[in-house]
């Protein structure tokens, strides 16, 4: 394995990474907010989905932490394989997301006082980060498969904490809310 570094070896991915940060938030938005019933499409309401991909949150945390486990126990073949079984966790959780927002109205949230503000709290930083993320992981994966591992250490230490607090939240938020599921 080559382990030499080389920046401009990145650049060819740059429009890629670009186009799917501001790509995947947005479509993600539109089609969160469109209703299959809206196009004449009837289609039960996918209620099934959100303690799923709550689930998916919450495994995508633990595989974080494992990846992390791996690579400081120089285990580079296994944090690899980990960062991509993450990676796809995120990806099933963003489509089984949209699907049930285009096909179940939002649920709002019940609670009052204090606790209140803790979930819009912690929603929005989620939802934020969420968005901040994205390029985060695209530009952490592809100096790893670009073998620029000091480059890579870099920028992983700040993704790693967002990415699991992305995780973690969406558990957080799903707790919060599932009560007030109809």
């Amino acid at each position: 394995m080559n382990t030499v570094e080389n920046p401009s070896e990145e650049k060819k991915y740059n429009k890629w990474i670009v186009l799917l940060a501001v790509v995947i938030p947005v479509v993600v938005a539109v089609l969160s907010r469109l209703k299959l019933q809206d196009f004449g499409i009837e289609v039960e309401p996918l209620s099934f989905l959100p303690p799923i991909y709550a689930t998916i949150n919450g495994l995508t945390a633990f595989v974080l932490i494992f990846a992390l486990v791996a690579i400081k126990n120089k285990n580079r073949k296994l944090h690899e394989r980990l960062m991509k079984f993450a990676i796809t966790l995120s990806v099933a959780f963003l489509v089984m997301y949209v699907a049930y927002h285009m096909t179940s109205d939002s649920t709002k949230f019940g609670g009052e006082g204090a606790i209140k503000y803790v979930y819009y709290f912690i929603l929005i930083t989620h939802i934020l980060l969420s968005i901040i993320i994205i390029p985060f992981v695209l530009i952490t994966y592809v100096r790893a498969i670009t073998h620029n591992f000091e480059r890579h250490k870099k920028i992983a230490k700040i993704t790693f904490p967002l990415w699991l607090y992305v995780a973690v939240t969406g558990v957080v938020v799903y707790a919060m809310i599932s009560p007030y599921y109809i």
